[in-house]
């Protein structure tokens, strides 16, 4: 029954909100069940990693590229290690910056990752690249001497780029790129855009110490060549590294796609790691727009901003929650503020397709863990990671373990506005902390 599980989805009439349809389930938690159980979860500090320092986690190709939110690659070599064995497939549905992909690479895996920004798809492209290092060190050479000989190119006009950029400054990081796309190899290519990608916040008057997008006018700004050396040098020499660790002719595959169109058979992976975006308060488009811009990818911030779950700019019709205690959290919300009620009720509607996909992905007796860690709107508790429960129980997942686990350091704010939900200064003296825990919950295909 269970094998029809898509046909059956599909042919199924529901109203908004509606809580289930009928697949057997082994186990099944009440929602105050499920409560219960993540209450009395205590916190187990062996994956906190606190012992690790920056150094520990962005080694190899994980310190190519800066990324807000990722998660440190010890908790996915450690999943992966105790859920996998060698060949086996895991899948990173929300891949970021590749860092999944990266250690599956690493443990003799096949690593399979999706994500529907072009951005973390450029990071995880090069950072899951191996590539031989006399090609990349004499495109390098090569690529230097054509922007030191380049005296004009066509500047972009685009109003955000210029709101953003120096007309000096732009000009010449218009040289360095301009000849990064004259680059014929397109994984070298990518390599070299990764790391233009990198120095952009750097050669920008975006306030350097903030995720959020901030204008400096007193920054100051260093010589875009210079510093685009120092980056190529750096990732040139984690890129050495990066291919004597991994086994030739390993398959792995990223892809710039939805994570509702898993590139995997129906039955293949054997675990499946990530980390979701969070509801509304994570803008990733306004956080990723100066390589948006630059390469290209959007030219209209608000049509980007569209394509990601979890955003607040969506305009679609609402989709099935399957969760009594998501439905809660939406009926709580809407006595206080209708529009982020309707914007949470379509993030749990849109990871609850997520979840059917990753189950038909999974084979039988395979791990979904899911990096997640709960937050507030407007006074009102989002259990993500006790909705993400239930919603994955009422597909036909079983629980199979729940970690909870600290955060010592993360590339997130740290601090909300507690009235809008939203992240905000350390200096607001009427702030709370966000995520100061998250969980891995580890949902079993039964």
């Amino acid at each position: 029954m269970k094998e029809n599980l898509k046909i059956r989805e599909s042919q199924i009439q529901y109203s908004p909100f509606a809580t289930t349809f009928d697949i057997p389930k082994k186990d099944e938690l009440s929602s105050d069940e499920i409560l219960e159980l993540f209450a009395k979860t205590k916190i187990d500090y062996s994956w906190s990693f606190s012992e690790c320092t920056r150094k520990d986690t962005a080694y190899i190709t994980h310190g190519y590229h800066r990324y807000p939110a990722k998660f440190i690659p010890q908790v996915a070599r450690r999943l992966i290690e105790e859920y996998t064995k060698t060949g086996d497939i895991v899948v990173d549905p929300f891949m970021g910056s590749g860092t999944t992909v990266v250690k599956a690479m690493m443990t003799e895996r096949i690593g399979v990752g999706v994500d529907i920004n072009p951005v973390a798809y450029l990071i995880s492209k090069a950072k899951t690249t191996p590539i031989k290092s006399d090609k990349l060190e004499a495109e390098f050479d090569s690529l230097i001497l054509n922007i030191e000989k380049t005296k004009k190119v066509r500047i972009p006009q685009n109003e955000r780029i210029d709101y953003w950029f120096p007309n000096e400054i732009k000009e010449k990081l218009t040289i360095i790129f301009s000849n990064i796309n004259e680059i014929k190899n397109q994984e070298i290519k990518m390599f070299f855009l990764c790391g233009f990608s990198n120095i952009l916040k750097n050669c920008s008057i975006w306030l350097q110490k903030s995720n959020k997008p901030t204008r400096d006018y007193e920054k100051t700004l260093p010589e875009p060549l210079d510093i685009f050396k120092r980056q190529i040098k750096f990732m040139l020499k984690r890129n050495i590294e990066f291919y004597a660790k991994v086994p030739v002719n390993n398959k792995s595959i990223v892809k710039c796609q939805d994570a509702r169109k898993l590139p995997v058979d129906d039955g293949q992976a054997s675990l499946i790691v990530t980390s979701p975006p969070y509801v509304t308060s994570y803008e990733y488009a306004d956080l990723h727009q100066l390589t948006a811009l630059w390469l290209e990818y959007t030219d209209n911030l608000t049509e980007f901003r569209k394509k990601f779950i979890g955003t607040a700019h969506h305009h679609k019709k609402h989709l099935k929650i399957d969760s009594e205690l998501g439905q809660t959290c939406v009926a709580k919300l809407k006595e206080k503020d209708n529009k982020k009620s309707e914007e949470v009720a379509m993030y749990f509607g849109e990871m609850r397709e997520c979840f059917i996909e990753m189950y038909r992905a999974l084979k039988v007796g395979g791990k979904a863990c899911i990096v997640i860690g709960n937050t507030s709107f407007c006074g009102v508790e989002v259990l993500n990671a006790e909705v993400f429960a239930e919603q994955m129980q009422n597909i036909g997942f079983e629980i199979h373990d729940i970690i909870k686990r600290e955060i010592p350091s993360k590339n997130l704010p740290s601090t909300r506005d507690p009235k809008t939900g939203q992240f905000t200064s350390s200096s607001n003296h009427n702030k709370t902390l966000a995520y100061p825990i998250e969980h891995i919950v580890i949902m079993e295909k039964i």
